[in-house]
């Protein structure tokens, strides 16, 4: 780690590879020889050009996708798609299904509700302050999507496997693990993901969209709200964030070529999140709040035995250069945020300090 960063634990916007930051750094104020900043060159240009159909073409091969899925960059965030999925892909006599697991579910049927468009909530983990994902769901076969929140940042739940839907396409919000494992995308009819959490900066949303999804996108909506606006125009029908597509390019570079791929980087994840769950499961003062079958890889919720004992904690472990582990204002607690930009170092050094603060207050 350079010398004056610090092990970054927040949820997002969260840590990105040193070596993306670095190149990023490199060529800041004369992007490949242009005399520009990668800021300012025109969305226009050949320079930017390259940027977006490279950033397409990796992630293309990183998730086995064949011409029949397009990549678009979407402004509004995730938090957009919760409406624009609906108000595109359902008509006069549709109707979707929508599993609930958290705060992010929770909005996206809550869109649904405003456009008056029919959904029905088909499993909610609410019952139980969202600690589990649902399982043997039942689906509506007639029913146009099913949409998932894959992986819950506040709960700190994650899908392990993705549900059987009779058929039924997939929508899945990825925002906080997407790129973190390969994926079975012939399931999936739309997969979306701010980019703040995993794979760039804030500021744009990747959204991967089959194409019998995208001809269901109706006429009738205005241009910015529809989805064939982005896949017309290679997602500059407007001036789209250069700068976050950029940062994407880099990070799906560095996944392809330093990590070796998404087999790889589940590896990676595996060992990163096992370190600090054997660690908790070993001891009564740190408790992981998810069921242990639908714990996130990505994002580690805890509590302590008090919470003034948590406050001490995120504070000592600040002035140790560990930042970020505030569990959501929402819930409280602790989390650690153990993206694919984390390195395993970061863990075995929070799992080091855990253990002296256990010592200390245990």
């Amino acid at each position: 780690m350079s010398q004056n960063r610090i092990y970054n634990f927040n949820a997002g916007p969260a840590t990105l590879p040193l070596p993306v930051l670095e190149e990023i750094q490199e060529s800041f104020l004369n992007y490949k020889s242009s005399g520009m900043s990668i800021t300012e060159v025109s969305h226009r240009s050949p320079w930017f050009d390259d940027v977006i159909n490279d950033a397409i073409a990796r992630t293309k091969r990183l998730l086995g996708l064949d011409d029949k899925f397009t990549v678009l960059f979407l402004q509004g965030g995730a938090s957009m798609q919760f409406a624009m999925i609906p108000m595109n892909f359902l008509g006069d006599g549709d109707s979707a299904d929508y599993v609930n697991t958290g705060t992010w579910s929770t909005k996206a049927i809550k869109e649904a509700k405003i456009l008056g468009k029919s959904h029905n909530v088909v499993a909610s983990s609410e019952d139980r302050n969202f600690a589990y994902i649902p399982k043997d769901i039942a689906f509506n076969k007639d029913a146009v999507y099913a949409h998932i929140t894959s992986n819950n940042t506040i709960k700190g739940t994650q899908w392990a496997q993705f549900p059987e839907t009779g058929g039924v396409p997939i929508i899945s919000d990825m925002s906080s693990d997407f790129m973190s494992r390969p994926l079975d995308v012939e399931k999936f009819g739309m997969i979306y993901a701010g980019a703040q959490k995993n794979i760039g900066p804030a500021g744009v949303c990747m959204v991967i969209i089959r194409e019998d999804m995208l001809k269901r996108c109706p006429d009738t909506l205005p241009s910015m709200l529809n989805y064939k606006t982005y896949a017309d125009k290679n997602s500059m029908y407007n001036t789209p964030p250069c700068f976050s597509i950029y940062c994407i390019q880099l990070v799906m570079k560095w996944l392809e070529e330093t990590v070796g791929g998404l087999d790889a980087m589940e590896k990676r994840n595996r060992e990163k999140a096992g370190l600090l769950y054997d660690f908790m499961d070993a001891t009564d003062f740190y408790n992981a709040t998810a069921d242990k079958d639908s714990r996130s890889l990505m994002n580690v919720t805890f509590r302590l035995p008090t919470e003034d004992l948590e406050q001490q904690f995120i504070k000592a472990a600040a002035e140790k250069g560990m930042g970020g582990l505030k569990g959501h204002r929402s819930v409280g607690g602790c989390r650690a945020s153990i993206y694919n930009a984390m390195p395993v170092e970061g863990i075995q050094t929070l799992v080091e300090f855990m253990k002296e603060f256990e010592k200390k207050n245990g």
